[in-house]
Protein backbone atom coordinates (compact mmCIF):
# COMPACT_ATOMS: atom_id res chain seq x y z
CA UNK A 1 0.00 0.00 0.00
CA UNK A 2 1.33 3.34 -0.96
CA UNK A 3 1.38 6.31 1.11
CA UNK A 4 -1.63 8.08 -1.32
CA UNK A 5 -3.48 4.97 -0.77
CA UNK A 6 -3.18 4.80 3.10
CA UNK A 7 -4.11 8.86 2.68
CA UNK A 8 -7.57 8.10 0.97
CA UNK A 9 -8.52 4.76 2.43
CA UNK A 10 -12.01 4.46 3.76
CA UNK A 11 -12.73 1.70 6.62
CA UNK A 12 -16.45 0.48 6.75
CA UNK A 13 -18.45 1.09 9.72
CA UNK A 14 -21.56 -0.20 8.78
CA UNK A 15 -23.60 -0.25 5.81
CA UNK A 16 -23.33 3.29 4.08
CA UNK A 17 -20.87 4.77 6.40
CA UNK A 18 -17.15 4.71 6.26
CA UNK A 19 -14.24 6.12 8.21
CA UNK A 20 -11.78 8.36 6.58
CA UNK A 21 -8.74 10.48 8.38
CA UNK A 22 -8.20 13.54 6.19
CA UNK A 23 -4.58 13.83 5.06
CA UNK A 24 -2.63 17.28 6.28
CA UNK A 25 0.02 15.98 3.29
CA UNK A 26 -2.30 17.48 0.05
CA UNK A 27 -2.56 21.42 1.42
CA UNK A 28 -2.52 23.84 -0.90
CA UNK A 29 -1.36 26.47 1.15
CA UNK A 30 -4.29 25.94 3.76
CA UNK A 31 -7.07 24.44 1.83
CA UNK A 32 -6.90 20.82 1.18
CA UNK A 33 -6.61 19.89 -2.53
CA UNK A 34 -10.32 19.07 -4.24
CA UNK A 35 -9.19 16.16 -6.01
CA UNK A 36 -7.67 14.45 -3.30
CA UNK A 37 -10.82 14.74 -1.25
CA UNK A 38 -12.70 13.59 -3.93
CA UNK A 39 -10.38 10.30 -4.01
CA UNK A 40 -11.12 9.80 -0.37
CA UNK A 41 -15.09 9.62 -1.24
CA UNK A 42 -14.63 7.32 -4.15
CA UNK A 43 -12.57 5.03 -1.76
CA UNK A 44 -16.33 4.66 0.01
CA UNK A 45 -18.54 4.34 -2.75
CA UNK A 46 -17.01 2.08 -4.38
CA UNK A 47 -16.90 -0.26 -1.71
CA UNK A 48 -19.72 0.60 -1.15
CA UNK A 49 -20.89 -0.60 -4.86
CA UNK A 50 -21.32 -3.59 -7.20
CA UNK A 51 -19.12 -2.06 -10.06
CA UNK A 52 -15.34 -1.91 -9.56
CA UNK A 53 -14.74 2.05 -11.45
CA UNK A 54 -16.03 5.24 -10.30
CA UNK A 55 -17.00 6.07 -14.24
CA UNK A 56 -18.45 9.76 -13.20
CA UNK A 57 -18.29 11.96 -10.43
CA UNK A 58 -19.95 15.20 -9.97
CA UNK A 59 -19.02 16.90 -6.38
CA UNK A 60 -20.12 20.16 -4.64
CA UNK A 61 -17.75 21.95 -2.60
CA UNK A 62 -19.85 22.98 0.26
CA UNK A 63 -16.92 23.44 3.02
CA UNK A 64 -13.50 23.60 3.21
CA UNK A 65 -12.69 20.45 5.39
CA UNK A 66 -9.40 20.30 7.66
CA UNK A 67 -7.34 17.41 8.67
CA UNK A 68 -8.11 14.78 10.46
CA UNK A 69 -11.04 12.19 11.38
CA UNK A 70 -14.31 12.68 9.22
CA UNK A 71 -16.61 9.85 7.69
CA UNK A 72 -18.40 9.70 4.30
CA UNK A 73 -21.64 8.84 3.71
CA UNK A 74 -23.03 6.38 1.00
CA UNK A 75 -26.86 6.71 -0.22
CA UNK A 76 -27.32 4.10 -3.38
CA UNK A 77 -29.83 5.30 -5.49
CA UNK A 78 -30.32 2.73 -8.01
CA UNK A 79 -28.07 0.02 -9.77
CA UNK A 80 -28.48 -1.65 -12.51
CA UNK A 81 -26.89 -4.31 -14.72
CA UNK A 82 -24.32 -2.19 -15.86
CA UNK A 83 -24.27 1.06 -13.51
CA UNK A 84 -24.92 1.99 -10.05
CA UNK A 85 -25.58 4.96 -8.91
CA UNK A 86 -25.10 6.67 -5.23
CA UNK A 87 -25.05 9.83 -3.64
CA UNK A 88 -21.89 10.03 -1.25
CA UNK A 89 -21.55 13.23 1.14
CA UNK A 90 -17.77 13.81 3.17
CA UNK A 91 -18.90 14.78 6.79
CA UNK A 92 -17.00 16.26 9.39
CA UNK A 93 -18.11 17.01 13.05
CA UNK A 94 -21.54 16.23 11.86
CA UNK A 95 -21.67 18.84 9.15
CA UNK A 96 -21.50 18.21 5.33
CA UNK A 97 -18.39 19.35 3.62
CA UNK A 98 -18.72 18.11 0.26
CA UNK A 99 -21.67 16.17 -1.70
CA UNK A 100 -21.46 14.20 -4.58
CA UNK A 101 -22.99 12.03 -6.83
CA UNK A 102 -21.41 9.10 -8.30
CA UNK A 103 -21.72 6.51 -11.32
CA UNK A 104 -20.07 3.39 -10.82
CA UNK A 105 -19.91 0.36 -13.64
CA UNK A 106 -16.79 -1.80 -14.89
CA UNK A 107 -14.53 -0.91 -17.33
CA UNK A 108 -12.83 -3.33 -19.69
CA UNK A 109 -9.55 -3.06 -21.59
CA UNK A 110 -11.05 -2.96 -24.92
CA UNK A 111 -10.03 -0.93 -28.15
CA UNK A 112 -12.19 1.88 -28.95
CA UNK A 113 -14.59 2.56 -31.90
CA UNK A 114 -13.65 5.56 -31.59
CA UNK A 115 -10.85 8.04 -29.97
CA UNK A 116 -9.89 11.41 -30.73
CA UNK A 117 -5.99 12.27 -30.99
CA UNK A 118 -4.78 15.09 -28.45
CA UNK A 119 -5.35 18.45 -30.05
CA UNK A 120 -1.87 19.71 -28.17
CA UNK A 121 1.30 17.92 -28.32
CA UNK A 122 3.58 18.51 -25.52
CA UNK A 123 7.47 18.97 -25.39
CA UNK A 124 9.58 16.36 -24.74
CA UNK A 125 9.43 15.78 -20.53
CA UNK A 126 13.27 16.98 -20.58
CA UNK A 127 11.88 20.33 -22.36
CA UNK A 128 9.38 20.55 -19.48
CA UNK A 129 10.36 22.72 -16.12
CA UNK A 130 9.03 22.61 -12.56
CA UNK A 131 7.81 24.98 -10.45
CA UNK A 132 9.89 26.49 -7.59
CA UNK A 133 9.92 24.07 -4.70
CA UNK A 134 7.15 26.19 -1.94
CA UNK A 135 8.49 27.30 1.38
CA UNK A 136 8.26 25.55 4.42
CA UNK A 137 5.67 27.81 5.77
CA UNK A 138 3.59 28.08 2.87
CA UNK A 139 1.82 25.31 3.31
CA UNK A 140 2.38 23.70 0.20
CA UNK A 141 2.32 19.98 1.24
CA UNK A 142 0.76 18.92 -1.93
CA UNK A 143 3.91 19.37 -4.16
CA UNK A 144 5.79 16.60 -2.11
CA UNK A 145 3.21 13.74 -3.31
CA UNK A 146 3.00 13.94 -6.75
CA UNK A 147 5.45 15.34 -9.97
CA UNK A 148 4.67 17.88 -12.74
CA UNK A 149 6.99 18.97 -15.23
CA UNK A 150 4.98 21.98 -17.40
CA UNK A 151 4.89 22.95 -20.76
CA UNK A 152 7.12 26.06 -19.83
CA UNK A 153 4.63 28.53 -21.78
CA UNK A 154 2.32 27.90 -19.22
CA UNK A 155 3.99 28.92 -16.32
CA UNK A 156 5.09 32.54 -17.47
CA UNK A 157 2.81 33.72 -14.68
CA UNK A 158 5.56 32.91 -12.39
CA UNK A 159 8.12 35.51 -14.16
CA UNK A 160 5.39 38.26 -14.88
CA UNK A 161 4.84 36.89 -17.99
CA UNK A 162 1.53 35.16 -18.11
CA UNK A 163 -0.02 34.15 -21.79
CA UNK A 164 -2.82 36.09 -21.29
CA UNK A 165 -5.16 32.51 -21.95
CA UNK A 166 -6.74 29.99 -19.01
CA UNK A 167 -4.37 27.57 -19.68
CA UNK A 168 -2.06 24.84 -17.97
CA UNK A 169 0.02 22.04 -19.35
CA UNK A 170 1.93 19.32 -17.58
CA UNK A 171 3.43 15.63 -17.70
CA UNK A 172 2.00 14.11 -14.19
CA UNK A 173 2.90 11.12 -11.81
CA UNK A 174 2.78 10.53 -7.92
CA UNK A 175 6.28 10.93 -5.98
CA UNK A 176 6.22 7.57 -4.50
CA UNK A 177 6.61 4.92 -7.68
CA UNK A 178 2.94 4.22 -8.02
CA UNK A 179 0.97 3.20 -11.45
CA UNK A 180 -1.97 5.72 -12.10
CA UNK A 181 -5.56 4.43 -10.93
CA UNK A 182 -8.78 5.78 -11.08
CA UNK A 183 -8.17 7.57 -7.55
CA UNK A 184 -4.61 8.67 -8.66
CA UNK A 185 -6.82 10.00 -11.76
CA UNK A 186 -8.96 12.14 -9.38
CA UNK A 187 -5.70 13.20 -7.93
CA UNK A 188 -4.68 14.22 -11.11
CA UNK A 189 -7.86 16.22 -12.61
CA UNK A 190 -7.30 18.52 -10.14
CA UNK A 191 -3.32 18.98 -9.59
CA UNK A 192 -2.70 21.94 -12.21
CA UNK A 193 -2.37 25.17 -11.02
CA UNK A 194 -5.46 27.09 -11.68
CA UNK A 195 -5.43 27.76 -15.35
CA UNK A 196 -6.54 31.41 -14.60
CA UNK A 197 -3.31 32.38 -13.41
CA UNK A 198 -2.15 31.94 -17.07
CA UNK A 199 -4.94 34.49 -17.48
CA UNK A 200 -3.69 37.23 -15.22
CA UNK A 201 -5.01 36.54 -11.63
CA UNK A 202 -3.28 35.48 -8.61
CA UNK A 203 -4.63 33.96 -5.10
CA UNK A 204 -6.51 30.60 -4.02
CA UNK A 205 -9.23 29.96 -6.40
CA UNK A 206 -11.42 27.47 -4.65
CA UNK A 207 -13.78 25.05 -6.48
CA UNK A 208 -17.50 24.94 -6.31
CA UNK A 209 -18.18 22.77 -8.40
CA UNK A 210 -16.20 19.85 -10.15
CA UNK A 211 -17.28 17.02 -12.89
CA UNK A 212 -14.79 14.44 -14.04
CA UNK A 213 -15.44 11.34 -15.88
CA UNK A 214 -13.20 8.11 -16.08
CA UNK A 215 -12.89 7.01 -19.62
CA UNK A 216 -10.37 4.26 -19.56
CA UNK A 217 -8.12 2.50 -17.02
CA UNK A 218 -4.51 4.19 -17.68
CA UNK A 219 -1.49 2.46 -18.82
CA UNK A 220 1.70 2.50 -15.99
CA UNK A 221 4.16 6.02 -16.71
CA UNK A 222 3.33 9.79 -16.80
CA UNK A 223 0.10 11.10 -17.54
CA UNK A 224 -0.51 14.27 -19.97
CA UNK A 225 -2.81 16.81 -18.14
CA UNK A 226 -4.32 19.45 -20.55
CA UNK A 227 -5.71 22.06 -18.68
CA UNK A 228 -7.79 25.01 -20.77
CA UNK A 229 -10.69 27.62 -19.87
CA UNK A 230 -13.48 29.41 -22.02
CA UNK A 231 -14.50 31.77 -19.70
CA UNK A 232 -13.08 34.70 -16.71
CA UNK A 233 -16.05 36.60 -15.76
CA UNK A 234 -16.99 38.71 -12.83
CA UNK A 235 -15.18 36.49 -10.31
CA UNK A 236 -16.27 33.56 -11.91
CA UNK A 237 -13.71 31.00 -14.24
CA UNK A 238 -14.22 27.58 -15.66
CA UNK A 239 -11.31 25.05 -16.17
CA UNK A 240 -11.61 21.52 -18.54
CA UNK A 241 -8.52 19.73 -18.15
CA UNK A 242 -8.17 16.20 -20.36
CA UNK A 243 -5.71 13.55 -19.19
CA UNK A 244 -3.85 10.98 -21.57
CA UNK A 245 -1.98 8.40 -20.27
CA UNK A 246 1.52 7.10 -21.46
CA UNK A 247 0.38 5.52 -24.64
CA UNK A 248 -1.76 8.81 -25.79
CA UNK A 249 -5.43 7.11 -24.67
CA UNK A 250 -7.54 10.06 -23.27
CA UNK A 251 -8.43 8.42 -19.81
CA UNK A 252 -10.27 11.29 -17.89
CA UNK A 253 -11.58 14.69 -18.34
CA UNK A 254 -13.09 17.25 -15.97
CA UNK A 255 -14.74 20.39 -15.75
CA UNK A 256 -15.04 22.58 -12.83
CA UNK A 257 -16.39 25.88 -11.74
CA UNK A 258 -14.53 27.96 -9.28
CA UNK A 259 -14.16 31.62 -8.16
CA UNK A 260 -11.39 34.16 -8.73
CA UNK A 261 -8.40 34.15 -6.49
CA UNK A 262 -7.85 37.09 -4.57
CA UNK A 263 -4.75 38.38 -3.90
Amino acid sequence: MTKFDEATQAIRVDDGTYDVCIDPGYAIGGPLNGGYLMAVILRAAVDASPFEHPVSTTAQFLKAPVPGPAQVKVEPLKAGRTAAFARATLVQDGVAQIESLITTATLNDVEPMYAEKSAYEMPAIEDCAKLPDPKPESGMTLNAQMELLFDPPTIGWLTGKPTGRPESRAYFRMAEPQDPDPYVLALAVDALPPVVFSAGARGWAPTVDLTWHLRALPAPGWLTLLGSGRLVSDGWFDEEVEVRDSTGRLVAQSRQLARVGRG
